[in-house]
């Protein structure tokens, strides 16, 4: 279950327009992947303040726009409670230049990251593993952007996005108390 839907991303995209708020998709997913993973509660409008304070200055959206930000929102939970992990962060399309899908990445990272601290203020209290994470997230964040469009970068792309999923979801087990050996204690699938 990739979150990768096109038709999503570009309502996404027309409705951000529209709007006329200078956020791209991949930090609207990346920001509400950092507040679920982070702990907000998965069901109501929980994420929705937090949301809105770090994507529009904690302006309310239109309701078209909130009904497409509730679908992607609940695409994420969906996506990262579904157990064979089919989560994936929400990144510029497989046929684009390399360079825009790392800009997507960086963008989508940075906006996770935001998304929790803003519920896991003490993130400094955190396991060493999740804070291991966060700093190898922190530090993709740094890459440079030109790359070549090869193989070996394409890999190296592939292996930075790999990381920011396992480490999404990470964050949501350690963050929601989930336990390796409890499969019924991951959150139930949201309609």
């Amino acid at each position: 279950m990739k979150c990768n839907s096109p038709l999503l991303l570009n309502k996404l995209q027309t409705a951000l327009d529209a709007e006329k708020i200078a956020v791209l998709p991949a930090e609207v997913h990346g920001v509400l992947t950092g507040l679920i993973c982070g702990g907000v509660t998965m069901d109501g409008n929980a994420w929705l303040q937090p949301f809105l304070e770090l994507v529009n200055d904690g302006e309310p959206l239109s309701d078209g726009l909130t009904a497409i930000v509730r679908e992607l929102y609940l695409d994420v939970v969906n996506s990262l409670v579904d157990p064979e992990m089919g989560f994936s962060p929400l990144l510029a399309d497989d046929d684009d230049p390399l360079a825009d899908r790392l800009e997507a990445f960086i963008n989508w990272t940075q906006s996770f990251l935001t998304g929790l601290a803003i519920i896991q203020p003490a993130l400094d209290k955190c396991s060493a593993d999740v804070k291991e994470l966060i700093q190898d997230l922190t530090d993709f964040t740094q890459v440079e952007l030109e790359v070549e469009d090869n193989d070996d970068n394409e890999e190296g792309f592939a292996a930075l996005v790999e990381h920011a999923r396992m480490a999404a979801w990470e964050c949501l087990r350690e963050f929601r108390g989930l336990d390796d050996d409890d499969e019924d204690a991951a959150p139930k699938t949201l309609h």
